[in-house]
């Protein structure tokens, strides 16, 4: 009888924790989750539109099946033009791996040394960085550096910095957030800095570098190093909820179609971007898929070895705390789901 009723008293406990939990939890991610799965894609864009985004496109490279190509919403809702497969969207920190097989690379040919430190490629910089003697190429790439984050200054995104300088003021004369290769924390000015050292190292801009030793060879060329580079009609709206406009001509690095980053994360992870030897090196230093978040874009590049599959997703709505984000994991989530269920019948 004892136990019975502690059992009875551990469910109704169980029940109310739960009551609780999702009760701050925003209700649009628990119907997003629990919704009846979509028979296709193309349904489940259309219920993320209806779910609060603009627009969403979404391209997918299964082995055997032709390419497929989705969107739905819009491409500039101002103006009432539909969602297109083919448009330009800005990547973000999906461009890291790019910068990370140019550095690769770089490390193949000899011209750069994953154990050398910033202070060694940058020596402007010692005094002003905490352990720039210390923290070596190899940690800034796997985010293990110890380096205050740039991007998360007060309001930053309110006033991005525009130039190299304007963001490594920002974290300069700042205390290490740990011992370099003590701990992992997602940093930008990491990626910041390596970008610096390609630059002095090539003597030139290193999307250069990244256009001839990458993009050229795999023919990509729908991906850009930035906004000056692109018709702006091409580039898809992004939005902000809570702010009135559109933020397309906000500048944030790399721009690309979905199909050109679907190529080139086929071709890292089946390693054909890579010369002999560099596979190793990459292997050692980083991650084979990615995301990026910027105002107004939330992008996912992912490759689903049980689908033997190159995933896509671009959502063109973000929001301040996030819950998009959470939104869009769980609708990528549902994507892999109906495209297994499709491959099983």
């Amino acid at each position: 009888m004892k136990k019975k009723r502690t059992k009875q008293i551990f469910r109704i406990v169980l029940l109310l924790g739960t009551a609780i939990s999702l009760f701050f939890v925003p209700w649009l991610l628990v119907k997003a989750w629990i919704l009846p799965l979509p028979n296709t894609v193309q349904e489940q864009l259309d219920e993320a539109i209806d779910h609060g985004f603009d627009g969403m496109i979404v391209y997918v490279d299964q082995v055997g099946i032709p390419p497929q190509y989705f969107a739905a919403g819009w491409h500039n809702r101002e103006l009432k033009i539909p969602a297109k497969p083919q448009a330009l969207f800005k990547i973000a920190s999906i461009s890291k791996l790019y910068d990370a097989v140019a550095v690769t690379k770089l490390v193949s040919d000899g011209q750069l040394s994953l154990d050398k430190t910033i202070a060694d490629y940058l020596p402007e910089l010692r005094g002003s960085i905490e352990n720039a003697d210390k923290i070596t190429l190899k940690m800034m790439l796997q985010h293990r550096s110890g380096l205050p984050n740039f991007t998360d200054a007060p309001n930053f995104w309110a006033a991005p910095t525009e130039t190299y300088e304007e963001s490594l003021a920002l974290i300069q004369d700042k205390p290490a957030n740990f011992e370099p290769d003590e701990d992992y924390e997602y940093c930008n000015t990491n990626y910041l800095l390596i970008n610096k050292i390609m630059d002095d190292q090539l003597g030139y801009g290193n999307f250069q570098f990244i256009q001839e030793e990458i993009l050229l060879p795999l023919k990509l060329n729908n991906t850009f190093g930035s906004l000056k580079e692109v018709n702006m009609i091409d580039v898809m709206s992004g939005y902000h909820v809570g702010h009135p406009f559109d933020l397309k001509a906000d500048e944030h690095g790399m721009l690309a179609t979905a199909e050109d980053v679907g190529t080139f994360i086929r071709a890292l992870n089946d390693g054909t971007v890579f010369e002999k030897g560099e596979r190793e090196i990459y292997s050692s230093v980083y991650e084979y898929e990615h995301a990026g978040w910027v105002p107004g874009y939330q992008s996912f590049a992912n490759y689903n070895k049980d689908l033997d599959a190159v995933i896509i997703e671009f959502y063109s709505t973000t929001d301040p705390k996030l819950y998009n984000w959470n939104l869009s994991e769980i609708i990528n989530n549902r994507i892999v789901k109906i495209l297994k269920r499709q491959k099983s019948l």
